[in-house]
């Protein structure tokens, strides 16, 4: 992914890979499990992206759906730009916002329960 990035106008990629994590305060994870809307998903991500490529920057977006085990990872965000600044703010802008607006959905299996998250 970090190749479809690379380009001569960008002198600044910064690139957000989300992981399974164990523990969320007291509640120790052990698995989770994504499922998605994926047409609506890569609307809603193309519309997150159009801004930043509006103003010459480049976006890729991964977010795996499925069962995933502690340290898989499940989100990719990668944004170029012309500078650092524009990049780093970008690729916050992405995962937040996708984490927000994106039909995406996550089954958290903990200890003794199931949960479900957004």
């Amino acid at each position: 992914m970090y190749k479809q990035l690379v380009a001569p106008e960008y002198g600044g990629i910064d690139m957000f890979v989300g992981t399974v994590r164990q523990w969320t305060g007291e509640i120790e994870t052990t698995k989770i499990e994504y499922s998605a809307y994926h047409p609506m998903a890569e609307k809603q991500l193309e519309k997150i992206a159009a801004p930043i490529e509006k103003q010459g920057g480049r976006v890729v977006v991964a977010h795996r759906t499925g069962e995933l085990g502690l340290t898989d990872i499940a989100v990719f965000v990668g944004v170029a730009a012309p500078h650092r600044a524009e990049a780093f703010k970008w690729c916050q802008y992405v995962i937040d916002t996708l984490k927000h607006e994106v039909p995406i959905w996550k089954k958290e299996y903990d200890t003794d329960k199931i949960r479900w998250g957004n």
